[in-house]
């Protein structure tokens, strides 16, 4: 796997697969985070008189509806790389003007998902090198993640090469005390992250809904599981303390998964107490998950985390040791 560094760009179009897929309401983007992570290789890329061609999806839509649309996000781009984007509807490479096109969401075409080796075909015509800049879809075998790179020169962007770097760090050379903190929900996709986590962390800490899903009895010694919840929406205050327990003497924290419904102010008390602990502790810490990033935005804090996973089920299948589509398409396994 080669980053972008190393591709001959100068004066070439660039597909480059994001991932814009953030929250909107009434039109309106209620967190950026994804779209500002990648900024840097955006930069670049300009920098480096290259045109581009942006590839992004937008929630689960069934046909082209307009609520997914992408225009929201055009606008933000343009306000954040001061040029003009041009949003485009259809895949034919003689439409594209200026330096920047946003396509349209890619799941408005069925060969996205099917991984349609004509969609990606397509897809690769709307440039000449491609740029993978979504390690939060690696873990999706879809035709702008795995496709598109088999028809051009492929490189990973570099947001995504330093948190391949971060996770890979994590799970190889942590600094200990190491302790991962996973809640949420899914127990289907997160009960193989704990148990793999648990053999490379000293303490692996369960809250959220997985603390009624898990059988502790069947896990490793070295997982606790949150002991009392307020209505079951949240960690009660005895979970809190020993939680706490543990974050305090940490060196490295990794953390995937609200510890309750952070939305409603009356359960976000487990989150918030975790999320201070965590900054006040001094430790190297990684957050990673939409629905954790978004906790830590309104409780003021995402500044304070040492670095940001866009990743969600990615970031938990990489670091359960998973083969994620994504990377093998650019090489990382090879």
């Amino acid at each position: 796997m080669e980053s972008v560094t190393k591709a001959p760009i100068i004066g070439k179009r660039v597909v480059v697969r994001c991932d814009f897929n953030v929250p909107i309401k009434e039109g309106n983007i209620q967190d950026d985070t994804r779209i500002k992570s990648s900024l840097q290789t955006l930069n670049y890329l300009l920098d480096k008189k290259a045109n581009l061609t942006l590839l992004s999806h937008l929630g689960r839509p069934k046909g082209k509806e307009k609520p997914l649309s992408l225009k929201p996000v055009s606008k933000r781009l343009e306000e954040l790389l001061g040029e003009a984007v041009q949003l485009l509807d259809k895949l034919d490479s003689t439409l594209l003007k200026g330096k920047i096109t946003l396509l349209e969401n890619l799941r408005f075409w069925q060969g996205e998902e099917e991984n349609s080796e004509d969609f990606a075909k397509q897809l690769s015509t709307m440039g000449e090198i491609y740029v993978n800049e979504a390690f939060s879809v690696c873990h999706r075998p879809d035709a702008s993640i795995v496709g598109a790179p088999k028809f051009l020169p492929s490189f990973a962007g570099l947001n995504l090469m330093r948190e391949i770097e971060e996770l890979h760090k994590l799970l190889k050379y942590p600094q200990r005390p190491f302790i991962a903190i996973i809640g949420g929900a899914k127990i289907e996709t997160k009960l193989s992250v704990i148990e793999n986590l648990a053999r490379v962390a000293d303490q692996v800490l369960v809250g959220g809904k997985l603390m009624f899903e898990v059988d502790e009895h069947h896990l490793p010694k070295n997982v606790i599981v949150a002991i009392d919840n307020i209505e079951t929406k949240d960690i009660g205050p005895k979970s809190v303390e020993k939680f706490q327990s543990y974050i305090n003497r940490a060196s490295t924290i990794v953390w995937n998964g609200p510890m309750g419904v952070f939305e409603d102010d009356k359960y976000i008390n487990g989150t918030r107490e975790v999320a201070m602990s965590m900054v006040k502790s001094g430790s190297y810490t990684i957050v990673g998950g939409g629905d954790t990033i978004s906790a830590l935005n309104k409780l003021g804090l995402i500044e304070e985390i040492k670095f940001i996973s866009t990743g969600g089920g990615a970031m938990l299948e990489f670091l359960a040791g998973k083969k994620l589509p994504g990377l093998k398409a650019l090489g990382f396994y090879d």
